[in-house]
């Protein structure tokens, strides 16, 4: 998760904690910004991050290491090293906090930059808008909250509108909508008026409250039978629980 939208505003201290086999990323509160497991660190430890990756339902396995991926708000890197190292992607991240790079690349095992990854301090609203990003992705992952995790601090329907200008005619946005207030109905109402109504899934919420969109840059809807068999495909090829997130995952009724 980024830290706040403007660099006028004082970025908050990085801090990490552990709790057994797990450690965790702080942005100078108690909320937990993201995890890794310490004995498996490019796998996918938070229930909400691992729904980040249902954008594998809308793609051909075999097509995956072709494709690329974009990260706005690094966390943990869990994403962008599963994406990285796992997937096989050329991967892009962009973060506002040098910090959160930093304690990413010394305690989270985030790979330095090479010819496949690349991380970019920059201010995500801005840097998504310079022409190189334009209809080169095929995931794009948003997850910017601040250190108080209120609200995404860019949810309005123009960035989401950036956002799908960044997206292959194949690529998906997943984003996360975590909020301590009643934030959900309008994020919903933004991601649609970008997107279009019928190109957006969403998860039910975590325990923890985190509910996962997906909006698609070009729409459509599988059958849950084809739905079921990528599924099984992401499961048995990547370690991630797909099968049952279609338990947990529907198209958004317009």
């Amino acid at each position: 998760m980024a830290a706040t939208r403007s660099p006028v505003i004082a970025l908050p201290e990085v801090n990490i904690s552990e709790d057994g086999e797990v450690r965790f990323l702080h942005l100078g509160t108690e909320w937990i910004q993201g995890s890794m497991l310490l004995d498996a660190p490019f796998d996918i430890e938070l229930d909400y991050v691992q729904r980040m990756m249902a954008w594998l339902l809308f793609v051909d396995a075999d097509s995956v290491p072709k494709r690329q991926a974009l990260q706005l708000g690094l966390g943990s890197a869990a994403l962008t090293k599963f994406c990285f190292k796992k997937l096989r992607m050329a991967t892009t991240a962009i973060e506002i906090n040098p910090q959160v790079v930093a304690v990413c690349r010394q305690w989270f095992k985030l790979p330095a930059d090479s010819a496949r990854l690349r991380v970019l301090l920059a201010d995500a609203g801005t840097e998504i808008r310079q022409p190189g990003h334009l209809g080169r992705y095929d995931a794009l992952q948003v997850d910017l909250y601040d250190h108080e995790a209120a609200a995404p601090v860019l949810d309005s329907a123009d960035f989401y509108a950036d956002c799908r200008r960044l997206l292959t005619d194949d690529g998906c946005l997943t984003v996360n909508l975590f909020g301590r207030d009643a934030s959900y109905d309008r994020s919903l109402a933004s991601l649609s008026d970008a997107f279009g109504s019928d190109a957006v899934w969403a998860f039910k919420p975590t325990r923890e409250g985190n509910t996962v969109v997906l909006a698609q840059r070009t729409p459509s809807r599988p059958t849950r039978m084809e739905l079921l068999a990528r599924a099984e495909v992401v499961q048995s090829r990547w370690g991630l629980p797909a099968v049952k997130w279609l338990k947990l995952f529907k198209a958004v009724e317009g």
